[in-house]
C-alpha cells in the first residue's frame, strides 16, 4: 500500500477546511435573503440557493444543487426521495444540504432553520449548533475515543435537551457516501454503536481519518426534527 504524500494529505485537509467556509459563508447569505420560506417548494429553494452559488462563486464550475427537504421529509421516516416536492408552510422545519455542491472539496454541510416562529421547533435549531460543538468539544477532549463512544455522548447529550438522536449514526468518515448509498457492512466508518475503532486512525488507503459530525435531533411526539452537519476533526 502507497503511503500518501505528506503535501497531498496537507492539500486534502485544507480542501476540507476550505469546502466547509464557502458552504457556512453561503448558508448565511441563505438566511440573510430569506430564501427559506413558506410557500416555496423544496425544489424551488434548492434552485434559489443554486442561482445565490453562482452570484457569489462565479469562478466556480456548475455545480450540483443542494437538498432541501422540508416538514416530514426531515424525519427519518421520511427520506428525500419519498416524496417527489412539497411546498414549505408555515412552521415547517426545513433542512439544507449544500453538500452535493461541495462533493469536489469531500465536506458535507447541513443546517435547520423554521419558517416561522413557533417556539419547540426555534429551541430545536438552537440545540443543534450546541449540541454539535459539546460533541466536537468530548471528541478532542478524550484523545482514544472511539466511534461508539462518540455516538454515546452524543445521545447522552441529546436526551438532556430534551431530544433524541434520530439517526442510527452521527457521522462518517470524509470519503464515504450517504446511508442510502454506503456499505452498511462497515461499522468503522461510522460515527455509531457498532464502530469500537478509534476516530484517531490511519485509514485502510493510508490516509488520516476525517470525520464528518451529523447531529439529527428530533422530536418523535410532535413529529418534527432537524439536522447539523460539519467537519469533527479539522474544526
Amino acid at each position: 500500500m502507497a503511503v500518501p504524500d505528506r503535501m497531498d494529505e496537507r492539500l486534502r485537509a485544507l480542501g476540507l477546511v476550505e469546502g466547509q467556509r464557502a458552504a457556512r459563508d453561503l448558508f448565511a447569505e441563505v438566511t440573510a435573503r430569506g430564501l427559506i420560506a413558506p410557500g416555496w417548494l423544496d425544489s424551488e429553494v434548492a434552485s434559489r440557493i443554486g442561482e445565490l452559488a453562482r452570484e457569489l462563486y462565479p469562478r466556480v464550475p456548475h455545480r450540483p444543487l443542494p437538498v432541501v427537504r422540508s416538514g416530514p421529509r426531515c424525519m427519518p421516516s421520511g427520506s428525500p426521495g419519498s416524496i417527489d416536492d412539497r411546498a414549505i408552510e408555515p412552521d415547517d422545519m426545513v433542512v439544507a444540504d449544500l453538500g452535493p455542491m461541495f462533493a469536489g472539496y469531500g465536506t458535507l454541510f447541513a443546517r435547520t432553520s423554521v419558517a416561522g416562529r413557533a417556539p419547540e421547533r426555534l429551541r430545536l435549531v438552537d440545540d443543534l449548533p450546541k449540541i454539535f460543538t459539546a460533541v466536537r468539544d468530548a471528541f478532542h477532549a478524550e484523545l482514544p475515543m472511539t466511534g461508539r463512544q462518540l455516538y454515546a455522548e452524543a445521545e447522552v447529550l441529546a436526551v438532556k435537551a430534551g431530544w433524541v438522536l434520530s439517526a442510527r449514526h452521527a457521522g462518517r468518515l470524509t470519503s464515504v457516501p450517504p446511508p442510502e448509498h454506503a456499505d452498511g457492512s462497515r461499522p468503522e466508518a461510522w460515527i455509531g454503536p457498532d464502530n469500537d475503532r478509534p476516530l484517531r486512525r490511519t485509514t485502510d488507503e493510508g490516509r488520516q481519518a476525517h470525520w464528518i459530525l451529523e447531529i439529527h435531533l428530533a422530536d418523535e411526539h410532535r413529529g418534527f426534527g432537524g439536522s447539523y452537519t460539519g467537519l469533527l476533526d479539522l474544526a
